[in-house]
């Protein structure tokens, strides 16, 4: 291996957000390269993800299953790299593995912060930091789809929502309807994607879309948006559907107050639905499933993988949360770090 540097790059949290995300959040530290301690690695990092939940962690907030960004700290999140240094637990250097530090050029991490990895379980390491776990749980766990379902995902165009409509697919739904904030994603939804029906959520009432495109009702929903899309989905919802609630992107990326879901409870109650709001950190089978499934599917064709991949360094990274958030990318993103 190449020798060290003396020093690693990473991007702190300048400031907290008061409105639109800007440049001006962020701050590039550079930073003397750790040594390794006892059971420690160092991780020289390849990829790292960016997601909409990344924007709501620069707010001080405390009700998610984990802790908020802190002022002048390096901000965190899925990344897969390289051990370039130390030993843990079989873990050694040439070693490709996922963790949860990414925003930095290198990661200094115990033994039970790495998942080792197979470099040829799939066709590129930045395959891994698909939110595929999410879906699958989502889909096959929570929802627990099977044939003859219709299936309503919402923010359908995004790393989650780009394949668990496909998941529910491939585990027999009869019919998918997708939602998206564009024509342009619309139509990606259905063209590439493979998505029964599509509609752009700003191009009338949601009521209206899912009642005209699923006019016997629902029977799944997986949520990534929350507010009207969550209430119109309850008024189209057939006795016992099963509801996947995974994100909140109406108040993620937008209102907070409007973007809040209300739950008309006695439509709820007299349809007996099922509402399951689910989180990844308490599904942690997902990740040891996924990958084979997920291997499998590709190798078969069966499944196409929407990513945009961002070259050019770590530099790259704040301009990347700012252009997701804007709802410019679609699919999985990633930055390329090395």
């Amino acid at each position: 291996m190449p020798p060290l540097p003396s020093v690693s790059t990473e991007v702190r949290l300048a400031s907290r957000p008061d409105g639109t995300l800007s440049p001006s959040q962020f701050r590039l530290a550079r930073v003397a390269l750790p040594a390794c301690g006892e059971n420690q690695v160092l991780v020289r990092n390849q990829s790292m993800a960016v997601s909409a939940v990344m924007r709501e962690l620069m707010d001080d907030v405390d009700y998610l299953p984990f802790p908020a960004f802190q002022v002048d700290q390096p901000l965190w999140g899925p990344a897969i790299g390289t051990v370039v240094a130390g030993e843990a637990d079989g873990i050694a250097p040439g070693d490709l593995v996922t963790h949860r530090l990414g925003w930095r050029d290198y990661a200094l991490l115990g033994a039970a912060e790495v998942d080792k990895v197979q470099p040829d379980a799939l066709p590129e390491p930045h395959y891994h930091l698909s939110n595929g776990p999410t879906a699958w749980l989502g889909m096959a766990h929570v929802a627990k789809v099977r044939a003859g379902d219709v299936v309503f995902v919402s923010g359908a165009a995004g790393a989650v929502g780009s394949l668990a409509g496909q998941i529910a697919t491939l585990l027999g739904a009869a019919r998918v309807i997708g939602s998206a904030g564009s024509k342009a994603k619309v139509d990606y939804l259905v063209r590439e994607l493979g998505y029964d029906a599509a509609f752009d959520y700003h191009d009338g009432p949601v009521l209206d879309h899912l009642r005209a495109l699923a006019p016997d009702g629902i029977s799944v929903f997986f949520d990534l948006v929350g507010g009207e899309q969550f209430e119109a989905a309850v008024q189209t919802a057939r006795p016992q559907a099963r509801f996947a609630v995974a994100g909140g992107l109406a108040t993620q990326l937008g209102d907070a107050l409007r973007g809040r879901p209300r739950l008309d409870v006695m439509t709820a109650i007299a349809k007996d639905l099922l509402i399951r709001p689910f989180a990844l950190t308490y599904g942690r089978q997902a990740f040891r499933e996924w990958p084979e499934r997920f291997g499998q599917w590709l190798r078969e064709g069966r499944i196409v993988y929407p990513s945009t991949v961002i070259d050019g360094g770590i530099e790259q990274a704040p301009q990347a949360l700012i252009d997701l958030v804007a709802g410019r990318h679609r699919g999985n993103v990633t930055v390329t770090l090395s």
